[in-house]
């Protein structure tokens, strides 16, 4: 009899919560991200790179009390100016040597940065909140006392990471960026479906993820829910899934676009135009609907990896940086096409 009294509508409303809770619980077990089969463009290029010169790790102490992992690169004789690396998903700081002593080389003074989460800074895969990756950057920052005029530049994902630390509050950190490659949005027009087989994504594991914390439950984000095409050896010394926090940070905010346009230092973009990952060609006309006028440069005959490998590339490197750090800019701080010349 009492059953019998309960309302339909409130029967309606407990079957639904049931069925929310169901599906939820349903994507948080089974739609993590699985492991795509070993991208070869991706992991073979690396077997070529030399270690001469690979300076040792050091440490600086983060907020928390983690260490984090660089490398210290010092030119001889003045430098020119200072160049902070940040390497792309999965990797670490090895995986910009070619780079660093393409910038060292020229007469910057360099450092390659262990992201928490990979290498020697910390748990692989793990961070502890999004937002702590750009706490970590300017506690290095503060610690070492980057030296101006000073780039940060990121490749691939952390191409990405370099333009949602540009586009924040944090951008006076540095005085100009460069974008290698970049990652941009998984909605962007330079978007290939799941980095050209680069990455798998636990989708269903994203939405629940993101629900709930939307009302503010956290339990669960430390659950993987992307997955990287490494082959076995990899594996072994890099990272290979990033859970919630990390895959939210290591990015652009989802507002991309918005990201864009709150730059306002000196900023460029090089890809290669045979990139696998993204469509490099989509680049310039993200910048020009973003309403900005940074610099875009498209290298020919190279793909992804290359353009931290490739002797052109690493060239164009130095140029960019060379540019954006004596490159005239204008009354807000903006770089006017300083590759014109």
């Amino acid at each position: 009899m009492l059953l019998k009294s309960v309302p339909s509508w409130l029967w309606s409303m407990v079957f639904g919560w049931l069925l929310l809770c169901t599906a939820l619980c349903m994507a948080l077990w089974l739609g993590g991200p699985r492991h795509p089969a070993p991208m070869v463009s991706i992991n073979e290029p690396f077997k070529a790179l030399s270690r001469e010169g690979l300076p040792d790790l050091q440490y600086v102490q983060a907020e928390d009390g983690q260490s984090l992992a660089y490398r210290a690169y010092v030119p001889a004789g003045t430098a020119k100016g200072c160049v902070v690396l940040v390497h792309g998903s999965s990797a670490t700081s090895v995986s910009m040597h070619a780079v660093a002593r393409a910038l060292v080389t020229a007469g910057h003074v360099v450092y390659a940065l262990d992201m928490r989460g990979h290498g020697a800074s910390g748990p692989k895969g793990h961070i502890d909140h999004v937002g702590q990756l750009e706490s970590d950057l300017h506690a290095f920052v503060k610690a070492v006392q980057v030296p101006r005029p000073s780039t940060l530049l990121g490749f691939s994902s952390g191409g990405g990471f370099v333009l949602r630390v540009a586009g924040s509050l944090q951008q006076g950190d540095f005085d100009s960026y460069l974008l290698v490659s970049p990652f941009i949005s998984q909605d962007a027009p330079n978007q290939r479906p799941g980095s050209g087989g680069w990455v798998h994504v636990g989708v269903p594991r994203i939405v629940a993820l993101t629900a709930l914390n939307a009302v503010g439950i956290r339990w669960f984000n430390h659950l993987p829910v992307t997955a990287f095409a490494l082959n076995a050896e990899a594996r072994s010394h890099l990272t290979s899934t990033y859970d919630f926090n990390l895959a939210s940070n290591f990015r652009p905010p989802a507002n991309y676009l918005a990201t864009m346009q709150r730059v306002r230092r000196p900023l460029s973009v090089l890809a290669g135009a045979e990139d696998e990952a993204f469509v490099s060609a989509a680049l310039q006309g993200m910048v020009r609907d973003a309403g900005q006028a940074w610099p875009v440069e498209i290298l020919p005959g190279l793909g992804h990896i290359p353009m931290i490998l490739a002797p052109s590339a690493l060239q164009a490197v130095v140029r960019h940086v060379a540019h954006l750090q004596g490159g005239a800019a204008g009354q807000d701080g903006m770089l006017r096409d300083p590759l014109a010349h």
